[in-house]
């Protein structure tokens, strides 16, 4: 025979489910695991809507997680280790065009925000020659921006040195270190190199106005059997890419403590992502960005001469859409 507490508690549960209003055990959030590529500007969107309650208003628990490069970030998406990714385009792009089932389903950045950094001693572009240029990885977008800035100033790949040590802030800790010569580097971390006696060259945008730099992915395999948390998490991920044009002092806060630097200097990347147009507002596909970097997977042989550029072959847009939809 059941113990005596043990029915009463279950003949009170039964009955509560009949009382209309009576309060019920509260569901438990859906849980999604964010892959970001960087702790940079770009996953501001889903540090402010994880912080403010967007994620947790679409019944979602959401974490995020620094990759530092795609072939780890894509290794995670395939093994179902994380769900999404808030990554750069270019080996997803690749892997749809070999049939395989990475999809982007969102945009996210659609210009650089970098600037060429490099140590004391080197002062002009043309001071490049010899240089060991930090990059993120080998088949990402840094890796390419950097083959068209150094042929734009006449250097041939011989000229100079690529070497793949992960995202903008192990590029800046190596910088300092005198591991390597030169980097791109985002906005706050640019700031902080001027103040401390390195020196800025330059935006990248003169050298490549548009490219397609991140953007929101993820594994069809899961996405698909997954379809209403995909487009919840896209609903709350654009309250907060939202937010950022409604409290930018709250924007200021949140950016100083995920990218771990001061409000004055996130505040002063927030307005040059806003004037340089870095951001989308939609989180829509720059579709010259991406055009841009299909050139460039193609000229580099990573995507066949004879391929079309065939924007379904690598993004599914449908989760997307149907997050701009009312519910």
């Amino acid at each position: 025979m059941k113990p005596l507490h043990r029915i009463l508690a279950l003949t009170a549960v039964a009955a509560s489910a009949l009382v209309p209003g009576a309060a019920r055990p509260a569901q438990a959030a859906d849980v999604i695991h964010v892959a970001n590529v960087s702790r940079t500007l770009f996953s501001l969107p889903l540090w402010i809507a994880q912080r403010r309650g967007f994620m947790k208003d679409e019944g979602l628990e959401t974490t995020s997680n620094i990759l530092d490069n795609a072939e780890k970030i894509n290794a995670a998406l395939r093994s179902g280790e994380m769900q999404i990714s808030m990554g750069t385009p270019e080996a997803v792009v690749i892997d749809g065009y070999k049939g395989g089932s990475l999809r982007i389903i969102a945009g996210n950045t659609g210009k650089l925000p970098h600037f060429i950094i490099t140590k004391p001693e080197i002062k002009t572009l043309a001071q490049l020659r010899g240089a060991n240029i930090g990059i993120l990885s080998e088949k990402e977008g840094s890796t390419y921006v950097v083959q068209d800035i150094a042929k734009a100033i006449g250097l041939t790949p011989a000229d100079y040195k690529m070497t793949a040590v992960g995202g903008a802030p192990t590029r800046w800790r190596l910088l300092k270190e005198g591991k390597i010569d030169a980097g791109l580097q985002p906005f706050p971390l640019s700031y902080e190199a001027e103040a401390a006696g390195f020196n800025n060259l330059g935006s990248v945008i003169p050298f490549v106005p548009d490219w397609q730099f991140t953007t929101v992915n993820a594994d069809l395999k899961w996405a698909e059997k997954n379809r209403d948390l995909v487009v919840r998490f896209l609903r709350a991920l654009q309250r907060g890419r939202d937010f950022m044009n409604t409290d930018r002092e709250e924007c200021a806060k949140i950016a100083a403590i995920e990218l771990r630097t001061t409000v004055e200097l996130a505040a002063r990347a927030l307005g040059d992502t806003e004037k340089l147009g870095i951001l989308d507002p939609q989180l829509s596909i720059n579709e010259r960005g991406m055009n841009r970097v299909f050139d460039t997977l193609q000229k580099s042989g990573d995507i066949a001469a004879d391929q079309k550029y065939d924007l379904k072959k690598f993004t599914d847009l449908s989760f997307w859409q149907a997050s701009k939809q009312k519910k």
